[in-house]
């Protein structure tokens, strides 16, 4: 059995970051972190692969977040959904709103190791040196597997916004 303390001061801060990338709110993130760890707790039974915990804990966080969002957005004014025009990058792609939705949904469809290398890289913040050590790979394995999967999503969302 997992030691669930141990899970939370090892992937505390982790969590944080990915819900501070998300939601762009220190207050919130905060508030997102300790429900995503309450709900992690309380369905600690289906975690089937305790080396994939950071992508469980990732996907719990993520369902957090948009439960937040749907909530929210019954209750916001029409001028505050509006998304202004930028030039597009993945990660400030998926901090759009309503982007993010549709995008989530083909980070969800992702095969492994393809999703946690890019959940990783994008909502962790990790570098790609990081990433592949934690994978025991070669640091270029880790580009290429970001890259395809950065591909994927987009090539599943039919846009290719100049990625």
């Amino acid at each position: 059995m997992l030691d669930f303390d141990k899970l939370f001061r090892e992937n505390n801060s982790f969590i944080f970051r990915f819900l501070m990338k998300l939601c762009g709110d220190v207050s919130l993130a905060e508030e997102l972190t300790q429900e995503t760890f309450f709900r992690a707790y309380m369905n600690l039974s289906g975690l089937r692969e305790e080396e994939k915990v950071t992508s469980w804990l990732c996907q719990i966080a993520k369902n957090t977040y948009f439960a937040w969002f749907r909530a929210q957005k019954k209750h916001q004014p029409l001028d505050e959904t509006l998304v202004t025009d930028s030039t597009p990058d993945i990660a400030d792609l998926f901090a759009e709103k309503e982007f993010a939705g549709r995008a989530f949904s083909c980070l969800h469809a992702l095969d492994e190791p393809y999703k946690e290398v890019f959940m990783l890289a994008v909502f962790g913040g990790l570098s790609l040196k990081a990433i592949s050590t934690m994978f025991g790979k070669s640091e270029s394995w880790a580009r290429v597997t970001y890259y395809r999967a950065k591909q994927k999503i987009m090539e599943g969302m039919g846009q290719n916004h100049g990625l």
